[in-house]
């Protein structure tokens, strides 16, 4: 899928991201299909407010993948921390068996995955810086 550049008065960029949020101990907490498409709506309801626009997501029963778009402004960790923050308090009210599965008031791992996602690839990219020493 090639992504259409972003502008603004002094820039152009395509800011992909791919965000996977792990729950503590890997316990099975995202166990039903309500939990699961309420997480979903949580994320998609603080996209505006963290400034991100939803590309794909899909939560599984221990994890969820994100893959967002944001701009060079972006606060990466803010986004991660109101994710993960706002999306546990909640599912936590929401459905109270979880905290059968989970003890204390982590729900989410405290470590994270992010990693950036481009138009080409990381060897494409430095096969072309390397040949800019050429001209």
């Amino acid at each position: 899928m090639r992504s259409k550049l972003d502008r603004s008065a002094h820039s152009v960029f395509a800011l992909y991201y791919h965000l996977v949020i792990v729950v503590k101990y890997r316990r099975k907490a995202l166990y039903s299909d309500d939990i699961r498409e309420r997480l979903k709506d949580i994320v998609w309801n603080l996209s505006d407010e963290l400034g991100i626009e939803v590309v794909a997501h899909e939560p599984a029963e221990d994890h969820y993948h994100l893959v967002f778009k944001a701009t060079p402004k972006t606060n990466l960790v803010n986004v991660v921390n109101v994710i993960k923050g706002v999306s546990a308090r909640r599912l936590r009210q929401e459905f109270p068996a979880t905290k059968n599965l989970l003890w204390g008031q982590s729900f989410w791992s405290p470590s994270y995955f992010l990693v950036t996602s481009g138009q080409v690839s990381l060897d494409t990219l430095k096969d072309y810086v390397d040949s800019q020493l050429e001209k």
